[in-house]
């Protein structure tokens, strides 16, 4: 409610701004038609950046489809959502065979995503996107990277960039809210599992986030004369 609520007023700025760039159009200097796209473009940042925070607070909230998941399916609903700026790339998504894990398949996508969004966003001018996505496993569960090529991260920003607005980019520069990757982090954790940036990889940006396997249930050895007592269901 809170989420309509704030985004209601800042349609009517949008569309009124709009409405009187159209009707007046041919009245108006270069400089009024400046000020009436700064507050378009003002508005409507706004309206993503609340958005976005509507998506963060939803995360273990709204989203509690858990559940068996194909990581192989939900990787690759997350490249068809991407379809376009992949395209406009040229950019190639290498995968391992994933595992099924326990979880939600809506966050799940939004975790993939996030971070194959962020790899063709922060692609580097010189060469095409290049991504790779690996598995490993323990008995624990499985360890994930996603590697890319791009213009890499700073590794004295390994911990700012999972803060939520925290943007290392001149706004105007990429798009986005900065938002992206505290997602992706509370998405993580939400499942029990850890995100981190490998602050020693050079060639790009990766990416390690771990994913448990489930609990096993806990049985006590049956002893000669002792029945083993029966774990709670």
């Amino acid at each position: 409610m809170a989420s309509h609520d704030l985004q209601e007023p800042l349609r009517k700025v949008a569309s009124f701004c709009q409405m009187l760039q159209r009707r007046y159009a041919d009245q108006l200097d270069d400089r009024a038609r400046q000020y009436i796209g700064y507050a378009v473009d003002g508005a409507t940042r706004m309206q993503n950046l609340i958005n976005d925070l509507l998506a963060f607070s939803r995360i273990g909230r709204v989203y509690r489809d858990d559940r068996e998941v194909d990581l192989a399916a939900t990787l690759a609903q997350a490249e068809s959502n991407l379809s376009e700026p992949i395209a406009e790339a040229g950019a190639e998504i290498v995968a391992d065979p994933l595992p099924v894990v326990h979880g939600d398949p809506t966050l799940l996508t939004m975790l993939w995503q996030n971070l194959l969004g962020n790899a063709v966003k922060f692609r580097s001018p010189d060469r095409a996107p290049r991504v790779r996505v690996t598995v490993g496993e323990d008995a624990a569960g499985w360890e994930f990277t996603v590697t890319d090529n791009g213009i890499g991260i700073d590794p004295r920003y390994a911990d700012k960039i999972f803060l939520i607005f925290q943007r290392l980019h001149p706004r105007g520069t990429y798009d986005g809210t900065g938002i992206g990757l505290a997602i992706c982090k509370k998405i993580v954790e939400y499942h029990g599992g850890t995100l981190r940036l490998d602050d020693g990889y050079a060639e790009g940006a990766r990416f390690v986030f771990t994913l448990p396997k489930p609990a096993a249930t806990a049985t006590v050895p049956e002893q000669a004369g002792e029945r083993a007592p029966v774990a709670p269901a």
